[in-house]
């Protein structure tokens, strides 16, 4: 099995790092085609009024100087365009890309890309700062995916459709197991604004960002994230809302 790697955070982080070493358990024909720096929240942003410049890092491991939709696109169309990927992983995120968050994630977005230029492709996250620990349980990840990984390619999935991945923050002994989700949705505004002033006047802003906890139904990956859980939810590309078509029409 061939899998193509890819990520938001960038070619060195060490959710990359990780991820390379699950899909070594899998596969001895690993190939990574990431960011060259942190394109966290970059959503499914292409690189349409830029150049993107591909930089190889050591064999089978490059970068691109874009988006993980960027990665991805350069990753198929021409490392791999003769031997096209039967696997894309995008991750190991440093951070759980849950609820709202779904729709600007970068790491969901490198998954988006290959599932739409028909590779199988799974994004995977790690989550952090709901258990109270003071390191990301990179571990948790190591211990846990590469059989879930297996069980889920055995089974497959609609070619519409991508699976996003969240491990808790916990231990190794501490996950409780697996629960299949659905995208859950927070009950209060997660962004913010903060205002500051420049020494010779004017403005400038930093846009923050919450981390406190909502109360999610069971069934949602909020939910199982929240109690301990990994989290799988399969998600597409389809945002029409059905009953507003009827109600309009």
């Amino acid at each position: 099995m061939r899998i193509l790697l890819t990520n938001d955070d960038g070619v060195r982080a060490q959710g990359m790092a990780v991820l390379r070493r699950v899909a070594a358990e899998l596969s001895d024909d690993v190939w990574v085609c990431a960011p060259e720096t942190e394109q966290s929240a970059a959503s499914r942003g292409v690189s349409l009024h830029n150049p993107v410049r591909l930089k190889k890092l050591e064999e089978r491991v490059y970068c691109v100087s874009g988006t993980p939709t960027d990665s991805v696109i350069v990753g198929l169309m021409d490392l791999l365009k003769d031997n096209p990927p039967d696997l894309i992983l995008s991750g190991v995120n440093r951070g759980q890309n849950l609820a709202e968050d779904v729709t600007f994630s970068g790491t969901i977005a490198g998954a988006l890309q290959g599932m739409q230029m028909g590779i199988p492709s799974i994004a995977m996250s790690l989550a952090r700062g709901f258990q109270g620990a003071n390191s990301l349980p990179w571990e948790t990840v190591e211990a846990h995916a590469p059989k879930l990984l297996r069980d889920l390619v055995a089974k497959g999935w609609p070619s519409d459709v991508v699976l996003s991945i969240n491990f808790p923050d916990t231990p190794v002994d501490g996950v409780k197991g697996v629960q299949i989700t659905r995208q859950g949705h927070r009950d209060f505004q997660m962004t913010g604004v903060e205002k500051r002033d420049y020494p010779r006047g004017g403005h400038y802003f930093w846009l923050t960002y919450g981390a406190q906890k909502s109360n999610p139904p069971q069934g949602t990956d909020l939910r199982a994230i929240y109690d301990g859980y990994i989290s799988v939810t399969p998600l597409h590309t389809d945002l029409t809302h059905e009953a507003t078509i009827k109600a309009l029409q």
